[in-house]
């Protein structure tokens, strides 16, 4: 594959990346619940209208993967399962950088292949918090890069 190609999304995209961030998910995250699932889709959905998000295409269009940023949060960062392990996060989270400087992110620590990703990453783990941001219970390890 190509470098993915990276722009901002586009609003008529909100569907797309709500179906993509659905797949991934679901592909990395078994250890959530169906009754998580469902509370989750509606907040991920409302939060990726409000941030800036970023879009990895290839030539012909097909979308790979997004990020959502909050400042240099990164909120989001979710790829299409046929698209792992093709560089498509390594050249979301680069564009990130590059626009924002050293960055900040959440994962959740049951899911071994983000945790593993953003330490590869040069992501070190500066906290734990044993429940995630609904205070359900999936503990979440903050990462940064150092500056």
């Amino acid at each position: 594959m190509n470098d993915p190609l990276l722009r901002a999304a586009a609003p008529a995209e909100h569907a797309a990346l709500v179906a993509l961030w659905w797949a991934s998910a679901r592909a990395t995250h078994d250890f959530v619940t169906e009754a998580d699932w469902q509370a989750y889709r509606p907040m991920v959905a409302a939060g990726i209208s409000e941030a800036e998000v970023y879009v990895a295409t290839d030539a012909q269009g097909q979308l790979l993967g997004f990020m959502a940023l909050d400042a240099a949060m990164v909120d989001m960062l979710f790829v299409a399962p046929t698209a792992h392990r093709m560089g498509v996060g390594t050249r979301l989270l680069a564009h990130a950088r590059a626009l924002k400087g050293p960055l900040k992110v959440d994962v959740n620590e049951q899911n071994a292949q983000g945790v593993a990703f953003y330490h590869k990453q040069g992501f070190v783990t500066v906290a734990r918090s044993e429940v995630d941001g609904t205070g359900r219970p999936y503990p979440i390890l903050h990462l940064a890069m150092p500056a």
